[in-house]
């Protein structure tokens, strides 16, 4: 497996692979997928654009992320901004970049390719804050939260629903830029000590 930088046009060129990646993760049905092609085409050409993929050795897409920075005017970037007071919406708002996307196939999670993916794009994104939005769940079962806690994302809404979505979501943040991960400690017989983030 390895980890890859995307341009946006390498986007565009497996966005039939990216989709089918976001459908298998989510669990939706292929109808809704199509409204999900035309939004994440035209996300390539925001402010700030980075992305990340993860391929197998035969080049097969088993997982990928992107975000931009958010600006006024964006659909997600206004939701946010108007249930935050002004001194929050400062802190979060100014110079954010959004984590839009970060998805990896089920029989491929559980290997660290999430958190591969997470830190490759934060090292990569412009800004001072980074935000991203995932539905409620249990923290101590839900990989997701257990990966950005990790990551030392705080609350910034909880329990928050977007228009047409009736899922409890919770905003996530946190600073950037993104530290550098601390090094392994020394290894023992029970195997590697390992400090900072770990694998998904």
């Amino acid at each position: 497996m390895r980890l890859v930088r995307w341009t946006p046009d390498d986007l565009v060129r497996r966005l039939d692979d990216v989709v089918a990646v976001y459908g298998e993760a989510m669990g939706y049905r292929p109808e809704l997928l199509e409204s999900r092609r035309g939004y994440i085409a035209t996300h390539v050409r925001r402010p700030g654009f980075r992305a990340v993929a993860s391929l197998t050795t035969e080049g097969h897409l088993a997982g990928f992320g992107y975000g931009y920075l958010g600006v006024p005017g964006q659909w997600w970037h206004d939701q946010v901004s108007r249930a935050l007071d002004p001194t929050r919406r400062d802190i979060w708002l100014t110079r954010c970049f959004e984590v839009v996307e970060l998805h990896v196939r089920p029989p491929a999670q559980g290997h660290g390719l999430g958190a591969g993916q997470l830190r490759a794009l934060l090292t990569m994104a412009e800004g001072s804050t980074t935000l991203l939005s995932t539905p409620e769940a249990d923290e101590e079962r839900s990989r997701a939260w257990r990966l950005y806690r990790r990551f030392g994302f705080v609350d910034v809404l909880r329990n928050f629903h977007f228009p047409g979505d009736e899922r409890p979501f919770g905003v996530l943040g946190r600073p950037l830029p993104l530290p550098p991960p601390a090094p392994a400690g020394p290894t023992t017989s029970a195997g590697p000590a390992v400090s900072g983030p770990h694998p998904s």
